[in-house]
């Protein structure tokens, strides 16, 4: 089943520090892997006008300028991505993860946040989260992860600190009731 544009919600219990409360858009998924940007985790202390200033890009628009950078996730923390609203395409590639969002990962994209020319809905992030064949299945089904349709009010316009909960309330979850230990029939 192919994953691609729907949200990660991280299980009490995932065991792994990095992904404690983590929501994850998952922008690829297929028999090679998965790959995906935690969306609801800051950088600590980083502004997208840090990050475009250590690149020498000048910002045009401060409001652009103050959002926080994101930790994707603990892969290639020294990469670039943005998560954003499909209108906007990079001159160089954009990847359509579905109909609410599209991820560029080129230099160009960041340019244009700049020059205030960039999408009209973003995260900037640095980092991913990536799964090898059969992983993230396989982490599926040992409880760690729910999976939920991801829209663009939930990702773009919450507060990080209310994304989690708001996932799974969206697909009936009460985050309260969560167990750290899977069931078996």
């Amino acid at each position: 089943m192919d994953l691609s544009g729907q949200l990660l919600i991280a299980m009490p219990g995932i065991g792994d520090p990095r992904f404690e409360h983590s929501l994850i858009l998952l922008c690829s998924h297929d028999d090679t892997g998965a790959m995906g940007l935690i969306v609801n985790k800051p950088a600590a202390g980083v502004a997208v006008s840090n990050l475009l200033e250590q690149l020498d890009i000048s910002v045009a628009d401060e409001t652009d300028g103050n959002q926080p950078v994101r930790f994707g996730g603990p892969v290639e923390t020294q990469r670039g991505f943005v998560l954003h609203s499909p209108e906007y395409q990079s001159n160089v590639s954009s990847l359509r993860v579905s109909d609410g969002f599209s991820m560029t990962a080129t230099v160009d994209v960041l340019e244009d946040i700049g020059a205030g020319q960039g999408p009209a809905q973003k995260l900037v992030m640095l980092g991913y989260a990536g799964w090898g064949p059969g992983q993230l299945e396989s982490e599926i089904a040992l409880n760690g992860w729910l999976n939920a349709p991801a829209t663009p009010d939930l990702v773009f316009e919450l507060a990080d600190h209310e994304k989690w909960e708001a996932a799974l309330r969206e697909i009936g979850v009460d985050p309260l009731t969560l167990s750290t230990s899977a069931g078996h029939a």
